[in-house]
């Protein structure tokens, strides 16, 4: 059999393709013998992996032999058997339909039987008798609506049916599979390709049966059909094409690549009304930034109120400062949502919805120990946000608060000292004071399996309510005017294992409605048992599913008996405060700037839509005018990359294709107010110098843009055109000097002219002219003067208003001799070449043309020159040019830790500057010595900073942003900024000095704290405790108590004598200081230290802070610990779990762990010819007896756990 639906609209064979099968399998059953024959055989082929919801296709049943088989022809015994109803679903409607099917040789290709009801709907068998597309009989069932009768849009159905074939003279002989679908009008037939084998069906008789199943030419197939009511819409649904918000008026969330579990906690705080409209509450209109989580969370909420289609966390997540690695990371929900609660309150104060959140989620407990003889009670009460459940050994969210309220006594040797009263019996345990009106309980589904050595996934069953009573766990003196039932909100549920899974939340938007699952993108709406049962865990009904021992699990690919699915977090909300949390979230309750800034998004985006859409209908034009020119410092005519809001930025526009040049000049002129006639274009064109001018004029107004796009442009993305207005009109029609009459080849051309001014350090456009072929250059002299206001024998360097072009009527060449002004003229060929130009060549044998770029500047004379340059400026183009080119906008960055009071400061400057001369202008900046400033190069990947820059006379800056010396080592170098430190003295000073990472511990040994100390290289490490003590903050009576100690590998190396040399320290130890314990100072004869370290299981498997440990002789071991506790600064059962062993300094040493007074050596070789075998001694004095023993502590390694689960979650 097959259980893939085929369309049969559509049909597989060609027509004569299939009479030529038809026939050919009708001969073949011609020629089948009677009397042959054997077993019906099912292929491994047809053996179906039962994983689809939309069918469930069940082979031939091998019926228990003490039970007895129906007869095909008693239908009420063969539905009950084969056609069992389903507990959990309610029957709408039942049909049996028999088809006595007559002549079966000569039946055609594909068959339909006689229609029948169900459902008020008709139906059908399709038969294929001589197989579709296989040499099995196809059997289907059909919806039987025609053209005529075609069902309503949206009609389904869900069926589950079974179809026999049997013999009609011998019922007892039948095959029968079974099946469910959910029929619609695209997928109207559902069944069984190969359901039974032609040959067989011929054959002498049919499984040993001693008849054949065809006989005499007939057969008879009945269906069984059951239609089921639906109760969430989506019962066998293969969601192609499912619409969320169609169907449940709700949208999901995306699903960036790990974000599962952040979805469905956005969705429960979503569905929180109360939540949502104060976070609505938060003033946002002025701080929408992208960085601000409030705002990116409001627009998140609205989207989720709005839009059509499931909606994208990506901005949420931006706001949280979360990077790409963060969105592959599953994280713990519990934190997020106590972190996103710590910054919606932060964001609420001084609002209207300050304490909103506190109202909602915040209850109270207390934490007491009582004694029992006396009165007296030690108490401390505290606010939850959430809590914490055991599911481990609870059965229910009963047995879970009992547990977490469960009273220990204090009895013993662990009696309370109570104060005034002294070791009295006591009773310890937690108690309640208040419940809030939204209760998050928090079960603990995962948990540390001491044998595995790794957290692992808690499966058992654990049930939940839908009511639950909260009452008996308040204390006596609670509160209880109202009752304290809570009904369930929200269960939000993991499928998987502790290293794999899947989060989904079910939810129940509204105080009376009902459950709905949201599984990232998709809603639908579920059932009560599907929120609550299917959500307790533990074992499957039936461990044996399909034929295996339990179920594959998709996220780890192993089989189970128990349910990888189960709650992880509960919603309940007091009963009696229902209305006020899951009250309606009204439009007016929406802040109004976030419907009006996401409807001009919309209307952006619908915009963009449009435009790629009609995007072949358009082109870009880019047009430069004579303003832009003049605004713009730099090579060329503009900056084709120019930021769009500056004056220098070309006219982007977006032109019709069939729009002719007249009508685009015309609306060109229009908004300059210009008659049409004044203005023309200029085609502008790459030339192979890497620059782009205009090149010749557009003078046939009646070619479309698209004509001359494609004859005249440069292939660009965009048209580019330069855009000339005529000043002088005669006659009421404009002139164009290229245009007139010309009576020799001495044509006009355009030049374009630029001035450097050196005393404002500045190179501007100031407009064009037009100079004729056979003009000298110096000719060119008198038209500056008169463009720049300039007249003859001024030595002044203002100029004056700047008309934009000269007239045809300046052509004439003028005589220079009576210009004081001694101009210089350079052409701008590109870039790098900036050329001076000869006043008495022309302009043809200079190889001047139209489009070209002529730089003029007054020449300084020697002294105001001197004083340019050494302000830092530049006396001559060339020069300036240069810079120019050579310039770069770095990004200067206070390095982190310095003082709060630097910031971050862009300044240009130039590649070419020495270490010397940049480093100046940073101390200008910041107003310090350059020479205590250091700069470090910065990581592009992480941000953060490299190597220190060395300074060095001869290396530019562009050598330091851009070093060359190797691939791999700059590849991941920003070449745009520089981290810089203020240092409390020179750099030169600096290179005296060594630097020290110093790791100065407190709080027993508990609290670490990292300083980056600077030493004199001819120091000593007395040297270094001054400095230590002035970054720590140390007081004088620390500082003279500070020892300190090298470590290598997590153990002491060496303690260091204040004489010892600092040049002698190696990078390769951590250097440790302390202030030694008070113990040690007052050490009475015999005591003796030992050197103490951590490590997690194996020795060589070190952590943590290396210590010295006082040993005292005739100590008892418990007391010791009671020393140790203090001196390493962890107590409680933390310290329970630590084990304590002897080790000897050998890295292949095993521990001798000390346990109750005794030393238990496993296999150890005998030391000073004793072999010690479970010594009863109960004093370290005389167990740790060897100059290599350590003293180890045996317990998990924190930050290596930590950093194997990545990042801890944060938003900022």
């Amino acid at each position: 059999m097959d259980a893939v639906s085929r369309n049969l609209d559509h049909e597989i064979m060609d027509t004569d393709d299939g009479k030529e099968a038809v026939a050919d399998l009708k001969s073949q059953l011609g020629a089948l013998q009677i009397g042959g024959g054997g077993d019906m055989l099912i292929d491994e082929y047809d053996v179906v992996d039962e994983k689809q919801d939309v069918a469930n296709i069940t082979p031939d049943d091998s019926a228990d032999e003490s039970e007895s088989i129906p007869s095909a022809d008693d239908y009420e015994a063969m539905k009950a058997r084969f056609l069992p109803k389903s507990p959990d679903l309610e029957t709408q409607s039942e049909a049996v339909h028999t088809w006595n099917i007559e002549n079966y040789r000569s039946l055609s290709k594909k068959e339909r039987g006689p229609k029948f009801d169900c459902g008020g709907h008709p139906w059908r068998i399709l038969l294929f008798p001589f197989g579709n597309n296989a040499d099995f009989a196809s059997f289907y069932l059909e919806q039987g609506h025609d053209d005529t009768d075609k069902p309503s849009e949206g009609w389904y159905a869900c069926a589950q049916f079974t179809l026999v074939l049997w013999n009609k003279l011998d019922p007892s002989i039948y095959v029968m599979h079974s099946a469910n679908h959910r029929f619609n009008i695209e997928e109207s037939d559902w069944g069984f390709t190969r359901f039974a084998e032609i040959r067989k069906l011929f054959a002498a008789q049919w499984e040993d049966r001693g008849r054949p199943m065809v006989e005499n030419d007939a057969v008879n197939v009945t269906a069984y059909v059951r239609i089921y009511k639906d109760p969430t819409g989506v019962l066998w649904h293969n969601f192609i094409n499912y619409n969320s918000k169609k169907e449940t008026n709700m949208v999901g969330l995306k699903n960036q690549g790990a974000t599962c579990y952040l979805n469905s906690l956005l969705q429960s705080l979503y569905f929180t009304n109360a939540f949502r409209k104060a976070v609505y509450q938060i003033p946002t209109e002025n701080e929408n930034e992208r960085t601000n989580s409030a705002w990116a969370l409001q627009r998140l909420f609205y989207l989720l109120q709005t839009n059509a289609d499931a909606v994208s966390t990506q901005e949420l997540t931006a706001s949280f400062g979360w990077e790409t690695k963060h969105i592959f990371e599953q994280q713990d929900v519990q934190e997020l949502s106590r972190i996103l609660m710590e910054r919606m309150e932060e964001r609420m104060k001084g609002t209207d919805a300050e304490n909103a959140l506190a109202k909602m989620f915040v209850g109270r407990m207390k934490t007491y120990i009582s004694c029992i003889n006396v009165d007296y009670e030690s108490s401390r009460i505290e606010d939850f946000w959430d809590i914490q459940l055991n599911v481990s050994g609870n059965k229910n969210l009963d047995d879970s608060f009992k547990d977490y309220v469960q009273v220990e006594t204090m009895d013993g040797e662990n009696k309370y000292f109570a104060e005034g009263y002294g070791l009295q019996d006591a009773r310890k345990g937690v108690i309640f004071e208040s419940f809030p009106q939204v209760l998050h309980l928090q079960l603990k589904r995962f948990e540390y399996d001491i044998n595995r050595d790794a957290m692992m996934k808690v499966n058992d069953r654990y049930e939940f309510p839908e009511y639950f009573d909260a009452a008996p766990y308040l204390s006596e003196h609670a509160e209880k005017s109202e009752p304290y039932v809570y009904q369930l909100h929200g269960v939000l549920v993991h499928s998987g294992d502790f290293n794999a899974g899947h989060y989904y939340a079910y939810l129940k938007p509204t105080a009376d409605g009902h459950f709905y699952k949201f599984d990232d993108d998709r809603v639908t709406r579920a059932t009560l048992k599907e929120a609550l049962e299917e959500n307790f865990g533990g074992d499957y009904a039936n461990s044996l599913i399909n034929g295996n021992a339990g179920v594959r699990n998709p996220y780890s690919r192993t089989l189970s008996t128990k349910r990888s699915m189960s709650a992880y977090m509960l919603v309940y909300i007091r009963q009696s405060r229902v209305k006020n949390i899951l009250l309606e979230v009204t439009e007016e309750d929406t802040p109004t700037h976030l419907a009006k800034q996401l409807n001009e998004e919309r209307a952006a985006i619908e915009r963009k839509r449009r435009e790629r859409e009609e995007q072949h209908l358009y082109l870009p034009v880019g047009v430069v005018t004579e303003e832009n020119f003049k605004a713009h410092q730099g090579f060329d005519l503009i900056n084709w990359d120019a930021d769009p809001s500056s004056e220098s930025a070309p006219q982007a526009h977006r032109i019709l294709r069939t729009s002719t040049v007249s009508d685009f000049a015309k609306c060109l002129a229009e908004n300059r107010k210009l008659a049409p006639e004044q203005v023309r274009l200029w085609v502008m064109v790459n030339r192979q110098n890497k620059t782009t001018r205009p090149d010749q004029p557009l003078v046939d107004p009646n070619m479309t843009i698209d004509e001359a796009y494609n004859k005249y442009g440069s292939r660009d993305k965009s048209f580019r055109l330069w855009l000339e207005t005529a000043n002088n009109v005669e006659d009421g029609k404009p002139v164009w000097p290229d245009m007139q009459p010309q009576t020799s080849n001495n044509v006009p051309m355009l030049v374009f002219l630029k001035y450097f001014d050196a005393i404002s350090q500045s190179l501007l456009g100031v407009g064009h002219i037009y100079v004729r072929k056979h003009s000298k250059v110096g000719e060119m002299i008198p038209m500056i003067h008169q463009l720049m206001g300039w007249s003859p024998g001024s030595s002044s360097n203002q100029s004056a208003g700047r008309s934009s072009s000269i007239s045809s009527a300046n052509f004439s060449s003028h005589s220079s001799q009576n210009q004081t002004l001694n101009i210089a003229l350079y052409e701008e060929i590109k870039h790098s070449m900036i050329e001076p130009m000869k006043p008495k060549v022309t302009l043809q044998q200079a190889e001047i043309q139209d489009g070209d770029i002529v730089c003029f500047q007054r020449v300084l004379p020697e002294k105001e020159a001197f004083h340019v340059t050494q302000s830092g400026g530049y006396a001559d183009a060339r020069e300036f040019y240069d810079h120019l080119l050579n310039r770069i906008t770095v990004r200067f960055l206070p390095k982190s830790g310095v003082d709060a009071e630097w910031e971050p400061f862009d300044i240009a400057l130039s590649k070419k500057m020495s270490y010397d001369q940049f480093s100046a202008k940073v101390g200008e900046r910041l107003k310090v010595d350059p020479t205590h400033v250091r700069f470090s190069t910065v990581n592009s990947t992480t941000g953060k900073s490299k190597a220190p820059v060395r300074r060095n006379a001869n290396q530019t800056l562009f050598q330091i942003l851009s070093p060359q010396f190797g691939t791999y080592n700059n590849s991941n170098q920003r070449p745009d900024a520089l981290y810089y430190e203020v240092m409390d003295m020179s750099l030169s000073e600096m290179e005296t000095k060594k630097s020290l990472k110093l790791v100065w511990v407190s709080e027993g040994i508990s609290k670490e704290e990292i300083f980056d100390i600077l030493v004199a290289k001819n120091g000593t490490v007395g040297d270094l405790i001054p400095l230590l003590q002035k970054k720590a903050n140390l007081n004088d009576e620390v500082a003279r108590t500070i020892r300190i100690y090298e470590a290598h590998n997590s153990k002491v190396y060496k303690e260091l004598n204040e004489d010892y040399a600092v040049a002698s320290i190696t990078d390769f130890v951590t250097l440790f200081a302390e202030s030694i314990p008070e113990e040690e100072r007052t050490a009475r004869e015999g005591d003796r230290p030992i050197y103490a370290f951590h490590f997690d299981k194996e020795p060589n498997k070190p952590h943590g802070v290396p210590f010295k440990f006082l040993i005292k002789p005739g100590e008892i071991f418990k007391d010791t610990k009671e020393r140790l506790s203090k001196r390493i600064g962890i107590k409680g059962k933390q310290f329970d779990k630590i084990k304590f062993a002897i080790v000897q300094r050998s890295a292949f040493s095993k521990p001798a762990y000390i346990s109750d007074g005794k030393l238990h050596f496993a296999n150890l070789s005998t030391r000073k010819g004793t072999n010690f075998v479970n010594v009863d001694l109960d004093d370290l004095s005389v167990i740790a007896t060897s100059a290599d023993d350590l003293l180890g502590l045996d317990h998990p390694n924190k930050s290596r756990n930590q950093s194997s689960k990545g990042d801890s979650i944060f938003i900022r």
